[in-house]
């Protein structure tokens, strides 16, 4: 498929995807495929990766599937020089693995609690700097970081989730402070309800999923490519005096708290 144009400015640049087998890291790959980048898909599911990347060259766009565990130190350095040689060096590069245990929190267990923290945040930086190394070098580079609302809201009985995604909240604005003096800008990425094949259970039940939907001022379930969309646009030049900024993608969920309060005549 020919692109139109190149407004974001992403032709040819390296951009690679922690987590992006499906879900949300499935819609932020295409999106910049779609945008003319090259992409490397890291994810521990091999089949899932190479399932997006062959979606990827539809586009006409170079793709690699890697095969990683974010939380290795040496897997990701594996991952990197991989990329290096098959793409070139990253100047872009999406923080978005992550997984759920839920619990509360006097029952989740330490092993639990430190895996979440591993995957959800400590890799997000491993692989700030094992790719950032290059981004560092050229002296330009953006670094995406995706968040949750759970990081700015507490979400009861989800173990070390909401720890986590608060941390990565902190850690983005650390990167952007250091690194972006030396070119390399770093952002977030907040999506509220968006419809996964991780999250598939929740709108099973159609009444379920009208409830959800009613409560955000869009009144629709957000998609992977919502997150994709603001993604790519972090990871463009268009983007390049924001730095150290949070994007909320969620129809307005987060603004909704005061209305959820009853108050007479209203």
């Amino acid at each position: 498929m020919p692109l139109a144009h190149d407004w974001l400015g992403l032709t040819g640049r390296v951009c690679v995807v922690t987590g992006g087998g499906s879900g949300i890291g499935e819609g932020i790959a295409l999106e910049l495929a779609r945008a003319g980048a090259h992409v490397a898909v890291l994810d521990r599911d091999a089949a899932a990766a190479a399932r997006v990347t062959a979606s990827l060259d539809t586009f006409g766009r170079k793709s690699l599937a890697v095969t990683c565990d974010v939380t290795s130190e040496a897997g990701l350095a594996k991952a990197h020089m991989t990329v290096q040689a098959e793409l070139g060096p990253c100047a872009v590069l999406v923080n978005n693995a992550g997984i759920l245990r839920p619990g509360a929190l006097e029952e989740v267990s330490l092993e639990t609690w430190n895996a979440v923290l591993a995957v959800n945040l400590t890799a997000y930086l491993i692989a700030a700097r094992t790719f950032g190394a290059d981004m560092l070098t050229a002296k330009r580079g953006s670094i995406i970081n995706i968040a949750s609302l759970a990081g700015r809201h507490q979400q009861p009985r989800s173990g070390a989730y909401s720890a986590a995604k608060a941390g990565v909240l902190m850690l983005s604005k650390q990167l952007s402070v250091e690194w972006g003096v030396r070119g390399v800008r770093s952002n977030v990425v907040l999506p509220g309800l968006i419809r996964t094949p991780l999250s598939a259970a929740f709108y099973a039940d159609p009444v379920f999923e009208a409830k959800r939907t009613a409560m955000i001022p869009a009144r629709r379930i957000g998609e992977p490519d919502d997150i994709g969309n603001a993604v790519a646009f972090l990871a463009s030049d268009r983007a390049s005096y924001i730095n150290g900024g949070e994007i909320l993608v969620d129809g307005g969920l987060d603004g909704m708290l005061m209305d959820l309060v009853p108050r007479p005549g209203f």
